[in-house]
């Protein structure tokens, strides 16, 4: 076998966006031109006979999974469900007619920065508290899968906006949070409330990339109990997303939930944490990141074909 490529129906980006338009994912290829052309082809052709007439991609199989092609910063082994890919990816892709659409970008940061963006950010953070009446809490442990719901619905809600963002169904989010129940360490998972009601949270997850090169990728029997073990023990995180609804947005709750993660992500040792993804249309968060020390990494890049004149 010489590739490997998946064409994706998202019936939730049709029907948001109004737009006729199919995905690719998985995508695996040898360093072949025309191999990569054939696979692209088989894809364009079955989703027009869908009457999907553009592609997208890759995305595995959406921008709530892992998605986008690495491009820069090869250099390092990825984050846990980033993606990554040999460099000439990006050559097969665009010799196949694609074109960019989107970065994204995924910046790191070592705890070494934090007692500087204290200084300068917990006078504005306990401000915000004080005048919003703002109030921090971690996942509660005796109701975990309704609060990773919750969460996760957070999540859904605050994204509306946010390009080519199809929020997730309610049986996506009962089924991811069955997941995550597992992964997640309830102190790296912080959610501000505002009169009782929850208006924004900030999710994190160990790197579990390292652990899970150690077991070979193999889960069973036993490499699922070694992947968890001890799992306050890793050093390093992913901070995945910092959401906050919309009637909220701009008043500087993300900010005050970053404030309110530090110190849990002190106590339990943590040295090393990515933020990962942001678009590169989020300047607001860009450039938020680099104002507080932290580093751009890895780019990862989506791309499109559009036929020259499309179907009317």
């Amino acid at each position: 076998m010489c590739g490997r490529i998946a064409a994706i129906v998202n019936r939730g980006h049709i029907e948001r966006f109004n737009e006729q338009r199919g995905f690719f994912g998985f995508f695996e290829c040898i360093d072949d031109l025309e191999a990569a052309k054939g696979l692209f082809d088989a894809v364009r052709a079955w989703l027009a006979e869908r009457g999907l007439h553009a592609v997208r991609g890759p995305t595995n199989p959406s921008l709530n999974y892992e998605l986008g092609l690495l491009i820069d910063g090869f250099d390092s082994p990825p984050t846990f469900m980033m993606t990554y890919n040999p460099p000439y990816y990006a050559r097969l892709i665009e010799g196949c007619g694609f074109r960019k659409t989107q970065d994204l970008y995924a910046f790191g940061g070592h705890v070494s920065i934090l007692p500087k963006i204290r200084e300068k950010l917990e006078p504005v953070a306990m401000q915000i508290i004080e005048h919003l009446g703002v109030k921090l809490r971690t996942l509660d442990r005796s109701r975990f899968q309704e609060d990773v719901e919750a969460f996760l619905n957070i999540y859904n809600r605050s994204l509306v906006d946010t390009w080519g963002f199809v929020p997730m169904s309610d049986a996506e989010v009962r089924y991811l949070a069955r997941d995550l129940k597992h992964l997640i360490i309830p102190e790296l998972a912080v959610g501000a409330e505002i009169d009782g009601r929850l208006v924004g949270a900030v999710f994190c997850l160990p790197d579990y990339n390292p652990r899970i090169k150690e077991i070979n990728g193999r889960l069973f029997p036993f490499g699922f109990f070694r992947l968890l073990y001890r799992k306050e023990r890793i050093k390093r995180i992913r901070v995945i997303s910092t959401n906050v609804i919309p009637e909220y947005h701009r008043q500087g709750v993300g900010l005050v939930l970053m404030h309110g993660l530090v110190p849990h992500a002190l106590k339990v040792g943590i040295e090393e944490a990515e933020f990962s993804w942001v678009l590169e249309s989020n300047s607001l968060s860009r450039r938020s990141l680099e104002k507080g020390g932290a580093e751009l990494q890895k780019t990862y890049r989506l791309y499109d074909w559009d036929p020259p004149s499309a179907p009317s």
